[in-house]
């Protein structure tokens, strides 16, 4: 996979190796990106699946040196089951994303951390800080992690380096996650890693472009709704022409986000599945 073999630990910088989880999919890109960050002592971000290769490259990246905390940017199945394994493995707690129960089978129904973590909340060790930064929009609960040591964050799914982000709803929110792309822009920081895809080396620039590209989608949809009314489907097959059909129903997720936010403003209303505008 080009620069990103499969359960092999790459340094990113002395403190930060990522270990790419065999779950390669439409969705993950080239599969989850586990970040482990420190030199001595260590914390493990979104450990990725419950998947025994996985889990085994952990342990050989760990190579023995103590773990402080296994960090949840969020619990989606692709981050956190490999949670619960690797505390077994290493003694160390669950920290990050509040639990919350779902219906929804993209969820982590067993995700149970030992602290949620909120805004600003820290964990340290030698050497290295990583601080809670709130990002809700792709899942309410969704975290980064901030290491002020070197200016990088981790970004779990909020901003990936492939692609743009599935705001899904009812836990996914446009409005939320357009908010927290803002806040992102007010900071400094040097580098985003993300839990999927490339890094991200000039990231007020990129996240400039996200906010632009959904911008560009809000206003898309008002003009096809200007032309008459459309369902979701619709309103997507117009808006993802030569998207890959096995993607389509991720989209059409992004384009309810969009129609929600929108009501939600007073610019569209929605009756027996067909939308238009006010």
């Amino acid at each position: 996979m080009g620069e990103h073999p499969t359960g092999i630990p790459i340094q990113l910088e002395p403190l930060v190796t990522r270990v790419l989880a065999p779950n390669p999919s439409p969705f993950t890109h080239t599969g989850t990106q586990t970040h482990i960050v420190g030199a001595g002592d260590l914390a493990v971000i979104d450990p990725g699946p419950d998947d025994p290769a996985h889990l085994a490259a952990l342990q050989a990246a760990i190579a023995g040196r103590p773990v402080r905390a296994i960090l949840v940017t969020h619990h989606h199945r692709d981050h956190s089951p490999a949670s619960r394994p690797l505390r077994a493995m290493t003694g160390a707690p669950i920290l990050g994303a509040a639990p919350f129960a779902s219906t929804e089978t993209a969820f982590d129904a067993n995700y149970a951390p030992d602290r949620a973590m909120a805004e600003g909340g820290t964990i340290g060790g030698d050497g290295w800080t990583l601080t809670a930064i709130a990002t809700p929009g792709h899942t309410s609960n969704h975290l980064a992690f901030a290491l002020p040591e070197t200016g990088a964050l981790f970004v779990g799914d909020h901003v990936m380096g492939w692609s743009t982000t599935i705001v899904s709803p009812p836990d996914g929110d446009m409005a939320a996650y357009m908010a927290s792309l803002d806040k992102l822009m007010r900071r400094d920081d040097r580098i985003y890693y993300p839990g999927h895809g490339e890094a991200v080396e000039n990231p007020q620039r990129f996240v400039r472009g996200l906010l632009g590209h959904r911008k560009q989608r809000e206003g898309q949809i008002l003009r096809l709704l200007r032309a008459g009314p459309k369902d979701v489907p619709g309103l997507t097959a117009l808006m993802y022409v030569g998207l890959n059909a096995r993607m389509l129903p991720a989209a059409a997720r992004s384009v309810l986000a969009h129609l929600y936010d929108l009501r939600h403003r007073a610019l569209v209303t929605e009756e027996d599945a067909m939308w238009r505008t006010i």
